[in-house]
């Protein structure tokens, strides 16, 4: 009797892939590449697979679903966003859809307060003068600033943005303020953290920093004029999804002076081209999407996509399944 078949679209972390390898219960069918499975291999691979266990980058739509195994059992991303997936289309199908909360929480609070001391310390400009071989000590030149008795921002209260104020709270700020679709008043209160309307955050906050899903509400969140609400001094840090940031507005609010810095983890596309404003701008701190991107979090994403895989196609129930 032949096995199930698992596509996975990508290599795994070390940890991850060795389990993945050893599985006997399944035939695993991998792209074993580190970057993104092309649309054609991944419409191939799908059109025999019980399970998929695909990306952030794998466009999961009506092409992809029309082009699958009418015996696909289960759609496992690995990531704790889905907005790359038609979920309407999943739902319709009656398909599970895994996904990887909680496990990435603490890296990528870790990366957000990274983005946030590199750009209020102008660390990029300072690597610049390092690798250029110029400058030493200055008393008066390269001055960045810090975080004591300033105001933080928080825009999503999520796991990922209470993690980001237990991290950045102990810097100082004299207060903490956040923007959800519904105060978390138990929350908030652990971490004394009051719940304001989006506008005011952004008019007071000097450092405002994005943890909020990528959703049709989100999408263009930040523009010229949430830009323009805020203060010249402020900081804005994105370690959620490129597209609630319009890039276009986010160049032009650096460049005329409307906010201070920026820190992105997080573009569209990603990555960025090396030449693209963004990425040469001095007040602009580009990562290429590293979040998420330690050894620990990494494996203990896919082995959660693993299990959420597994589970589907021997029809028992996910570990962290999205509510659809």
């Amino acid at each position: 009797m032949s096995r199930p078949v698992l596509f996975v679209t990508r290599e795994l972390p070390s940890q991850a892939q060795k389990r993945l390898d050893a599985l006997v219960d399944v035939e695993v069918r991998q792209s074993k590449s580190t970057k993104a499975i092309s649309r054609s291999d991944l419409l191939d691979g799908v059109a025999t697979a019980d399970g998929l266990l695909c990306m952030l980058s794998d466009k999961i739509d009506e092409e992809l679903l029309s082009a699958a195994n009418p015996l696909l059992k289960v759609i496992s991303t690995c990531s704790v966003g889905y907005d790359h997936v038609d979920t309407e289309l999943v739902k319709r199908r009656g398909l599970p859809l895994g996904y990887t909360p909680d496990v990435l929480t603490d890296a990528t609070a870790d990366t957000t307060v990274l983005l946030a001391l590199m750009a209020s310390r102008r660390a990029k400009e300072a690597l610049c003068i390092v690798h250029e071989g110029r400058g030493g000590f200055s008393l008066s030149t390269g001055l960045g600033t810090q975080f004591t008795n300033k105001t933080l921002g928080i825009v999503g209260f999520g796991r990922i943005g209470r993690a980001t104020v237990e991290r950045l709270a102990p810097f100082g700020f004299s207060k903490i303020m956040y923007t959800s679709r519904r105060p978390l008043h138990d929350e908030a209160q652990k971490l004394n953290a009051q719940h304001v309307p989006l506008p005011q955050l952004l008019a007071e906050a000097d450092l405002i920093c994005i943890c909020c899903p990528l959703t049709s509400e989100t999408t263009n969140m930040f523009n010229k004029d949430t830009f323009l609400l805020m203060k010249s001094t402020a900081i804005v840090v994105n370690t959620a999804r490129g597209a609630i940031v319009n890039q276009d507005d986010l160049l032009h609010a650096l460049e005329n002076g409307q906010i201070a810095a920026a820190g992105l983890d997080v573009t569209v596309p990603e990555p960025l081209p090396a030449d693209h404003p963004l990425v040469k701008h001095p007040r602009c701190v580009v990562l290429p999407h590293i979040g998420s991107a330690t050894e620990e979090t990494r494996n203990a994403m896919a082995n959660l996509a693993i299990d959420n895989a597994l589970a589907g196609i021997f029809d028992q129930p996910l570990k962290a399944e999205v509510e659809l």
